[in-house]
């Protein structure tokens, strides 16, 4: 059996009435129980009116017709008041023997007047004879009638079926008014979040499904713009990720044809530094080793293309030399009208990685050379890259700074990601992407440093932790 589907404004609509019902029979419950003491009341307002007719009448005898209609008019069978000591029967008519219930209306405490209206109402067919006492005129004690609980339950019933029509009518009108505020307000709003949410499932790069705010400044408009941000981070994603693997792809397809180049590239810096021209023997290793750099890199690709980055193999290496290979990699040691500054602690050694390290500083670099470049005007006096380094404790800190212009707010909160962080027109931001990957696989750290000229990035690398118990051992065989 198919289940019936029961959507967010049916469900609404079932709340409101049964919540009005709900309210209702809360306010039933004392009316019902009210009702049945004015009842009561009126009972005792027009004995008390008769008690004075028929206590005036001379010697207190009255006509048995006048006293039968005064009765019927009160609804009752008997009237009594007691004064002092003597208790009077003012007028009577076929005065039952037992009286079933008696019900003071001098002390009526709230919940027993509920429980008492509910046993009138529920029973079936009632034919009781009730007593009834109230205050007396003229000073008497307490007045009292005998009337009969069945006029009583008619009463009580018709009062109940007036409440439950009023009841419905109220409930329905309210749940109508209610529905509808809601539906426009909420219902109409989380539909269309709804089905934006569908159709942006379907198609997440496709921009314009994008959800429009509307201006509401409420939680619905607090969803909506969550949602569009939300939207935007994911279309944005999705679109690094297709350009990666488009990327990888495009890397791969050229990787094969450009180890042949740089094959060929390699035996003819062979045959160069056969030559005995001084200069070329001074330049011949440097682009052997350049080569063989270039050639280890094809064969990994890019960290961002089709393989991942190997661990590093790491060593201690001197600081200073490997600055000074990064120097000559970027041609600065040319006619390059930008000054290169080294200030490093004497002997400065690092536990890395050697092309790692490398990578990592020839790209901070060059991120630095593209910065003052891009400024446009050319001053050896103001253009310069300074690298710094020092040792704190079992750390490494490697400084490179710029007196470029700096990084543009909009390129920090993604800098180190790729396509994201690029701070330049045309760029990609991978240089920092790599840079980043090869310095966290040390365990260590790099990032911008905030409130210098330029832009100093720092670049932290731990040693690594040693084995004490191989340590000793090797202590030991030595």
């Amino acid at each position: 059996m198919k289940r019936v589907r029961l959507g967010l404004s049916g469900k609404l609509l079932f709340l409101t009435i049964l919540f009005v019902m709900v309210a209702e029979i809360l306010i039933y419950v004392p009316s019902i129980a009210n009702f049945r003491l004015n009842w009561f009341n009126d009972r005792l307002a027009a004995a008390h009116t008769a008690a004075l007719v028929l206590d005036a009448a001379p010697s207190g005898m009255v006509p048995e017709s006048l006293a039968k209609q005064i009765l019927e008019s009160i609804g009752a069978r008997a009237v009594a008041m007691k004064m002092g000591d003597q208790r009077r029967l003012l007028a009577a008519t076929s005065v039952p023997s037992k009286i079933a219930n008696d019900f003071d209306m001098r002390n009526v405490v709230w919940w027993h007047a509920i429980r008492d209206a509910f046993e009138v109402l529920f029973i079936d067919e009632p034919k009781d004879v009730i007593r009834v006492v109230g205050p007396a005129p003229m000073g008497g004690d307490f007045l009292e009638i005998i009337i009969d609980e069945v006029p009583l339950r008619s009463a009580m019933v018709n009062f109940s079926v007036n409440i439950l029509l009023l009841s419905l009518a109220i409930s329905g009108i309210t749940a109508m008014l209610v529905f509808f505020a809601l539906h426009y307000i909420l219902v109409r709003p989380m539909g269309r979040i709804t089905a934006n949410m569908t159709a942006f499932r379907a198609d997440p790069e496709d921009l314009s499904l994008i959800i429009p705010e509307s201006g509401r400044q409420d939680e619905i408009g607090t969803a909506e713009i969550e949602l569009g941000a939300m939207q935007r981070e994911l279309a944005s994603m999705l679109q690094q990720k297709s350009r990666l693997a488009a990327l990888g792809l495009a890397v791969s397809k050229i990787n094969h044809d450009l180890r042949n180049l740089l094959a060929s590239a390699q035996l003819f810096s062979d045959q160069l530094s056969n030559l005995p021209d001084p200069k070329v023997q001074r330049f011949a290793p440097k682009l052997v080793r350049a080569l063989e750099r270039a050639i280890a890199f094809c064969q990994s690709t890019l960290s961002y293309g089709a393989a991942q980055e190997a661990p590093p193999e790491r060593k201690t290496i001197e600081v200073e030399p490997l600055i000074e290979e990064v120097h000559e990699a970027l041609g600065l040691t040319l006619d390059v009208p930008i000054r290169w500054i080294v200030a490093v602690e004497r002997g400065l050694t690092v536990d890395a990685d050697h092309d790692q390290l490398f990578r990592v500083l020839v790209n901070v670099a060059r991120n630095a050379m593209q910065a003052l470049e891009a400024r446009g005007t050319r001053d050896p006096a103001r253009d310069q890259i300074r690298i710094t380094g020092r040792r704190e404790g079992s750390v490494t800190v490697i400084e490179v700074s710029d007196t470029g212009p700096g990084v543009p707010e909009r390129a920090r909160m993604h800098l180190f990601q790729a396509f994201q962080g690029s701070t330049r027109s045309g760029g990609t931001g991978l240089g920092l992407a790599i840079a980043a990957e090869l310095v966290r696989a040390h365990g260590g750290d790099i990032r911008l440093v905030p409130g210098t000229i330029g832009a100093t990035f720092s670049i932290t690398i731990p040693d690594r932790a040693v084995d004490l118990n191989a340590r000793r051992g090797a202590l030991a065989r030595a």
